[in-house]
């Protein structure tokens, strides 16, 4: 009896055992499986990280390699400026460009300057000129909002989300700085809001028969902000009928204080040549972003006349300023016809823009 119940209970052990088996080869088979893909998942996501984090570098420092050759690039064409006294041909490195003496007309050069593009920050002097023309009390204190924030570009301004001054000091730092922020105040604060605002500086446009120049958002942020340099040359001459305007560009820098703050601000002209003090500027506004390239335009004193200078479309820091020094040398040696880079022999005096 005890050796039947010891077989059955091996049997019972052996059938137990074949039954497990399987299911645990299963299990260590399934376990062996994801171990193995496991494995090649790693490899396989570390491959693209690592490729992903060379491409990166890469790419780092091609950008790099690419920055250091346009400075390099920008820093020769300004060394040229300094060797240059305007007894050769003038050669500019802005794609488009136009000098007029503003008591004739009379073109003096002349460069793509039917061509359209984008103005970039030259935009805040016709923000200014519609601000005026609105007779809004200068000395009230407006407010910097959420609203005045570029989403657009990114730029980072000096100027927080609640900083008040007057209307006149964000005048200032629109034109002298290139504030966005005190750009879009204005516009903010115009009755009817921004919309009204862009509404009046196109109604603007066709006041003073801008052709081929249209305007979308106060601050030149948006590259839909197109002008010509034939029509700019007209802005400017409209602008520098502003005293405030005037005023305004030709200030080398100032230093403003905020509310809650012991120690002010300093903001400088974004115009070299203003700060140089070495040039006779009566108007002065730059503009930047790389859809319009470098941008400048002036009212200024050249060889003892008044001049209006428009240069779009440069590609390198100081160009913009290279050239306006290597028009200067060009007018002041220059009595007679010379050559330029537009495949004229142009005489200093060729035409007339009414």
């Amino acid at each position: 009896m005890v050796k039947l119940i010891f077989k059955r209970v091996v049997l019972f052990y052996v059938a137990l055992t074949l039954i497990s088996s399987p299911v645990e080869l299963l299990a260590g088979t399934k376990k062996s499986h994801k171990r193995i893909y496991s494995s090649q998942k790693n490899a396989l996501s570390k491959h693209p990280i690592s490729s992903r984090h060379s491409l990166k570098k890469g790419m780092q420092r091609v950008s790099v390699k690419l920055r250091s050759t346009r400075d390099l690039q920008d820093q020769r064409v300004y060394a040229a400026d300094e060797r240059y006294d305007g007894s050769g041909v003038l050669q500019l490195a802005s794609n488009k460009a136009l000098i007029i003496n503003q008591n004739t007309g009379e073109i003096i050069y002349a460069k793509n300057t039917n061509l359209p593009t984008p103005i970039a920050s030259i935009t805040k002097l016709m923000t200014a000129m519609v601000m005026l023309d609105a007779k809004l009390p200068l000395d009230e204190v407006i407010t910097i909002s959420d609203g005045d924030i570029d989403y657009l570009k990114g730029t980072s301004s000096r100027l927080a989300v609640g900083s008040r001054l007057s209307r006149g000091d964000f005048l200032q730092l629109a034109l002298m700085s290139s504030e966005n922020r005190a750009a879009s105040a204005l516009a903010s604060n115009y009755p009817g809001g921004k919309y009204a605002f862009v509404k009046a500086m196109n109604a603007k446009v066709l006041e003073l028969g801008l052709k081929n120049t249209r305007f979308v958002d106060p601050t030149g942020l948006d590259s839909e902000n197109v002008s010509t340099a034939e029509d700019l040359a007209k802005m400017v001459q409209a602008a520098y009928q502003y005293t405030e305007i005037k005023a305004a560009t030709t200030t080398a820098s100032r230093e403003v204080y905020f509310e809650g703050r012991n120690y002010p601000i300093n903001f400088n002209n974004t115009n070299g040549l203003v700060r140089g003090g070495e040039w006779e500027i009566g108007l002065s506004k730059t503009g930047f972003i790389n859809e319009a390239g470098r941008c400048l335009v002036m009212q200024a004193t050249i060889a003892g006349e008044p001049m209006i200078v428009v240069l779009l479309d440069s590609y390198g820091k100081l160009t913009r300023i290279g050239d306006a020094n290597r028009v200067r040398k060009w007018i002041e040696y220059n009595n007679e016809p010379k050559g330029t880079t537009t495949g004229q022999n142009q005489p200093l005096l060729s035409g007339k823009i009414s």
